[in-house]
This record gives C-alpha cells, sequence and structure tokens, in this order.
C-alpha cells in the first residue's frame, strides 16, 4: 500500500522566481503559511531591482541615502560588504556593474531563512522551502526518514547529479544552467571557465547560496577556496564532467 502524504504543498512565484514550501505536518496552520509568503513578498517590495519604487532602485537612482534606507537594507548591504571581503571580491553586489547595487544574490537566501524561522515560531516542525531550487530543509519528509534533494546535472536537464539527503540543511547551487551566464567573475566581467555548477551545503541559505556564487565565478579555482570553508560543504562539476566533493558534503551519489 502506497504510504500517506500529510501535509500541504503550495506555489507562489514572488520576487521573480518559483516559491515552493512542501510542508509534512499532519495539522498544518494555514495561517503560518500565509505569514511567511507575505513576508517574502515585504522583502521582494523593499529589495527588488526590478520593482521602480523598492528602496534597491531608490538607492541606486540616488533618491535615498543609505542612512535613510529601511535597517534590514542597511544590514544586508552591510552582510554582502563583509561576503565581498571574504571571498576576495568573487561574491559582489555590484558583479554586474559598479554603477549599481543588486543584493539579490544574498537577498534571496536571507529571506528563506527568515521563512524558515517564521515557520519555526509558528509550530511547524517538518518542510522544505525551495526558492528556484535553493533549499532549506527541517524535520522529515514524513513518511520518509529525511529530506532527499536531486542536484541536477548542468549538462543534462534530465539527470540528476548528486542526492543530498538531510533533516536540517540549507543546500544552494550555482551554475549556467537554464539561464546561461549571468553568474559573472567580478573581477573580468566575464564568466568562468573550468567549471559548470558549485553546490554548498551548511546551516544558512543566504552564506550558503552567497559561498555557491563566489565559488563558482572563480571558476575551477573555487575548488581550493570551498576545501578551506568552516561549517559549509561543497561539491564542484568541473567542465570536463569530473565531480569533486569536499570530505563532509552529504551526498549519496
Amino acid at each position: 500500500m502506497e504510504a500517506v502524504v500529510p501535509g500541504v504543498r503550495r506555489v507562489e512565484h514572488i520576487m521573480g522566481m518559483p516559491v515552493v514550501v512542501d510542508v509534512r505536518d499532519d495539522d498544518v496552520d494555514e495561517r503560518v503559511l500565509e505569514q511567511m509568503f507575505d513576508w517574502l513578498r515585504v522583502v521582494d517590495a523593499i529589495f527588488s531591482p526590478y520593482k521602480e519604487h523598492s528602496e534597491i532602485s531608490r538607492l541606486n537612482r540616488g533618491e535615498l541615502t543609505l542612512a535613510a534606507a529601511h535597517p534590514e537594507v542597511r544590514d544586508v548591504l552591510e552582510r554582502c560588504e563583509a561576503l565581498r571581503i571574504e571571498t576576495d571580491g568573487y561574491f559582489d553586489a555590484r558583479a554586474a556593474t559598479s554603477d549599481a547595487i543588486d543584493p539579490s544574490g544574498f537577498v534571496k537566501g536571507w529571506a528563506v531563512d527568515r521563512a524558515a524561522s517564521i515557520l519555526d515560531v509558528g509550530g511547524i516542525r517538518n518542510y522544505a522551502v525551495n526558492i528556484a531550487g535553493d533549499m532549506r530543509l527541517r524535520g522529515r519528509a514524513v513518511p520518509e526518514p529525511c529530506w532527499s534533494v536531486g542536484i541536477q546535472h548542468p549538462l543534462e536537464p534530465n539527470a540528476i547529479a548528486a542526492v543530498v539527503e538531510a533533516n536540517d540543511l540549507a543546500v544552494a547551487t550555482s551554475g549556467a544552467y537554464a539561464r546561461g551566464d549571468h553568474v559573472l567573475d567580478p573581477h573580468t566581467r566575464r564568466p568562468p571557465v573550468g567549471v559548470l555548477s558549485v553546490t554548498i551545503t551548511g546551516p544558512e541559505l543566504a552564506t550558503a547560496d552567497a559561498y555557491a556564487t563566489a565559488a563558482f565565478a572563480m571558476g575551477d579555482a573555487g575548488i581550493h577556496w570551498t576545501a578551506r570553508l568552516r561549517g559549509y560543504e561543497a561539491m564542484t562539476i568541473l567542465a570536463d564532467e569530473r565531480v569533486l566533493s569536499t570530505p563532509g558534503f552529504p551526498s549519496t551519489r
């Protein structure tokens, strides 16, 4: 007999990308899910570089000073700057152009980390939040003992390069994939060479996402950088399709 899967699955498009929440609790308070999605809508309204009246757009046009911006805008930009320094400039909110700030590469994961906290406080125990393929996992994929996340192969859309199994983890992948060369080496303004994708796992999706972006932007040199990370693990697929992982990467490949 096929196992009955409890809970609820909900999909919305926010921040220009699909957001999927999969809850496996028996009793789900829909108000908590609505609170989570409301938070993501607020983030989109404040941080989107594509919305004319967002604070990021107003900052870039000189209509708003950083001192007058929302405190969370200042916090996010301070974290982006710290990550720029930590990654030797390979993660940069000004990677696309020096004339404009676009913290989207950090905000996406940061927003989901906060969304996960909303679910935690609301008493939801078993869930996965997926934003454009990046995941925040908690508890179990009931009736299964843990969550299983397939990492898409960068050259074969219908193939899985690895499967990550976890109960409490963030998983972020950076690569060309369907969006093409959207990640550039900020130092050269060119796409990286020698690498197809980088997946980072760890406790925070915001940091994992930034690290994945930075390591991918480094090209094949990123494998040496990810080997030195603390608290985060990496899987890199090189241009010759070799797969290299740090010792603690939670893959069943």
